[in-house]
């Protein structure tokens, strides 16, 4: 398959560069209530009338749970070198602390084993979203003692699989759990409470922190990270107005999550912002939430653009839009990464989700999704820029390896490089996916080059 013009070089990549695509357990496990799984806050929003686009639920979801071996062999046919998976905390802690469930946790050992014997690295995510909504009963995210509980899970789970898994990241997008599920809460649990928002955040940071501190005591060997949803925040216009809107957008979408994560304190804009929904912080709680990392994971789908006046208009950029209503802006990956380098000491970076909702249409067994080819090979292009310029880049991961559960648009948006009919379950490559096979195929060949040393790695 010819590769667009727009790939990048495959010389911009370190042999030790890391390929993956990543999913959620929640968007495609299913098997809701199956060998002892509890409910999860999503179980519960999906009944909330309303809640979803399409009414829809995530108790069948891809049937991951019953085909993880076909699921797993089609990981293996693309070449990657990772896949970037999620625990579900209801399925292996039903009741999110007490008694652990044996088949939950059985399954997760299938899959990590199942990972290895096909040669692909396990990346292991923690909290991709789906609490136990028995936790939620007693507060959530809210209350303090859901971040202790937290800690106990990670133990868990890494004392069962840590031996295994190459990385494990704490919380997937803390932000989105935050901000629109307990603020503007259209995501589960669907708290509309700004000063809610905030101590859940405050809580999530402070989990992670506690997490780190209490894995690296228990001996755990992989390496430890947390991922963020950021994006580089832009003003409409030069106006003072969008400006300074643009500036606290910022403090709130990347400064609240990598300041204390980084500098231990939160930004004093932000603080003056939030006034008296300010979080409580007790002593101790930013050098914990400062503990070192191994790494960062950054999901990136594209850039913030912020008017005073109101919400922006994507389609005035005169760019592609994908399906979700977002622009298609690849140098703004680089922007970010950059960005991140200069004012963070941070650790090695992974680019853990980008990817692009479009219009499939499945034709004569094949969809021709070029959009999102692009999307994604512009994508890949920005990581390299990134590389070039000193960014300390680890690794990329695709999302989403299948169509799947997406979140509160139900099964309307697709942003699998695989297609999945719903009701057969049938699984088909799309285009995408076929090109990304065949980039990874350059990418290994250039690696036996570099191995025998007939090529130089010409990376930033």
């Amino acid at each position: 398959m010819t590769l667009p013009a727009s790939t990048a070089s495959p010389h911009r990549f370190p042999p030790d560069f890391v390929w993956g695509v990543a999913t959620s357990a929640f968007q495609i496990e299913g098997a809701a209530t199956e060998d002892g799984k509890g409910a999860s806050i999503w179980d519960s929003f999906c009944r909330v009338p309303g809640a979803i686009a399409d009414a829809s639920n995530g108790d069948v979801a891809c049937d991951h749970y019953h085909r993880w071996r076909e699921d797993l062999d089609l990981i293996a046919s693309l070449g990657v070198d990772a896949y970037r998976f999620s625990v579900s905390w209801p399925r292996v802690r039903p009741g999110g602390s007490g008694a652990w469930n044996d088949k939950g946790l059985a399954f997760y050992d299938r899959l990590v084993d199942g990972l290895l014997a096909r040669g692909i690295k396990p990346y292991l995510t923690l909290n991709h979203w789906d609490l136990p909504a028995e936790l939620q009963a007693h507060g959530g995210w809210a209350h303090r003692d859901t971040a202790h509980r937290f800690v106990e899970y990670a133990q868990g789970i890494a004392a069962r699989l840590g031996d295994r898994v190459v990385t494990i990241t704490t919380h997937n997008e803390p932000w989105v759990m935050a901000v629109l599920g307990h603020e503007t809460g259209i995501f589960a649990p669907g708290v509309k409470d700004r000063a809610t928002a905030a101590q859940a955040a405050h809580h999530l940071l402070l989990s992670h922190g506690l997490a780190l501190q209490a894995l690296r005591a228990q001996g755990c060997k992989s390496r430890l990270g947390i991922v963020l949803n950021l994006s580089p925040v832009q003003p409409a216009t030069d106006n003072e107005s969008d400006r300074a809107a643009a500036r606290l957008e910022d403090g709130k979408l990347l400064r609240w999550y990598m300041d204390p994560l980084f500098k231990a304190a939160y930004p004093a804009d932000v603080l003056e912002h939030l006034g008296a929904d300010a979080p409580p912080v007790r002593p101790g709680d930013m050098a914990a939430i400062a503990a070192p990392m191994d790494f960062l994971g950054v999901n990136y789908y594209s850039r913030a653009v912020v008017s005073a006046a109101g919400p922006w208009d994507a389609t005035t950029s005169g760019r592609p839009i994908t399906d979700m209503g977002w622009e298609v802006y690849p140098e703004g990956l680089t922007e970010l990464l950059l960005r991140l380098h200069r004012d963070y000491a941070v650790p090695p970076l992974y680019v853990t989700e980008n990817g692009g909702a479009f219009k499939d249409v499945f034709d004569s067994g094949r969809v021709d999704d070029r959009d999102r080819t692009e999307y994604i090979a512009t994508h890949i292009a920005a990581v390299g820029e990134a590389l070039r310029q000193g960014v300390p880049m680890a690794g990329y991961m695709v999302w989403s390896l299948l169509d799947n559960f997406e979140w509160a648009s139900g099964y309307a948006k697709r942003f699998g490089i695989v297609h999945v009919d719903y009701q057969t379950q049938r699984r088909t490559p799309k285009d995408s996916a076929l090109w990304y096979r065949e980039f990874l195929k350059s990418q290994n060949a250039l690696r036996g080059a570099t191995r025998t040393g007939a090529t130089s790695f010409q990376g930033g």
